[in-house]
């Protein structure tokens, strides 16, 4: 019973001190296929206990570029004015959400993930041009939407985005396309497609174990798809076979 407690323990221990996988997202506001990724794959997997495992950073700025002239930074982004905009409050609200010590159940980790995971889910449909800033704070337990709306709207905004700017010339291999997400600090393009459709899979080849439950789940079916592949291998020779036979 007591080698059952110690190794019991051990694998608590063992999980609490796994190291998190470094995930960067980059990322522009409006942009379709970022909204995609994010709200159909990166935030239903990090719904799970996937979250546990990882140590994800947001990078809001993709093609766009920005200029120096003195003290002022201009912008110019892929998608236009709207998505500098939008830029900025995703950047302010990555610096400036913060958990409420009253609301233990959100995180600064969750309750930034909710807040841009909405902004995302909105896209371009905005009523009446109002960007949905506010609705999406208050939908999300976000206490402190006006201090982002004065970030997005001042000189910090315009510091913050040429940050995630530096933060994105300095890929190793330049971005060539919107989203790209790299593991580990590191880019592969085969890998950064295939986490564009199953993220959560594609996550756990980089957990090590003991590895949560989602990741058995996720390898036991790539293991259905290749042995179905073999399979119809099989029955494609025996075919040939009965064909010229």
């Amino acid at each position: 019973m007591t080698h059952k407690i110690i190794l019991l323990a051990c694998l608590a221990v063992s999980v609490c001190s796994a190291a998190k996988v470094p995930v960067a997202i980059y990322y522009e506001s409006l942009c379709p296929d970022s909204a995609k990724f994010i709200t159909e794959q990166l935030y239903p997997a990090m719904k799970t206990e996937l979250r546990d495992f990882v140590e994800l950073t947001f990078v809001p700025f993709g093609k766009s570029q920005f200029f120096t002239q003195g003290s002022e930074v201009t912008f110019t982004c892929h998608h236009g004015p709207n998505e500098c905009y939008g830029n900025k409050v995703h950047a302010c609200a990555i610096e400036h959400i913060q958990a409420n010590s009253y609301q233990v159940e959100y995180t600064r980790e969750s309750l930034t993930l909710d807040f841009i995971n909405c902004l995302m889910r909105a896209g371009k449909n905005f009523p009446d041009n109002v960007y949905p800033g506010q609705r999406c704070a208050t939908e999300n337990h976000v206490n402190n939407w006006e201090n982002i709306k004065t970030c997005a709207n001042t000189t910090d905004g315009s510091i913050l985005l040429r940050k995630a700017g530096e933060t994105t010339q300095r890929l190793k291999e330049p971005l060539t396309s919107v989203p790209t997400i790299l593991f580990n600090e590191q880019f592969d393009k085969k890998v950064n497609e295939r986490a564009q459709v199953n993220f959560a899979g594609t996550l756990c080849k980089y957990v090590s174990a003991p590895q949560p439950r989602i990741c058995a789940q996720h390898n036991g079916a790539m293991g259905l798809v290749g042995t179905g592949s073999l399979l119809s291998a099989i029955l494609g020779i025996w075919f040939m076979r009965q064909l010229f036979n």
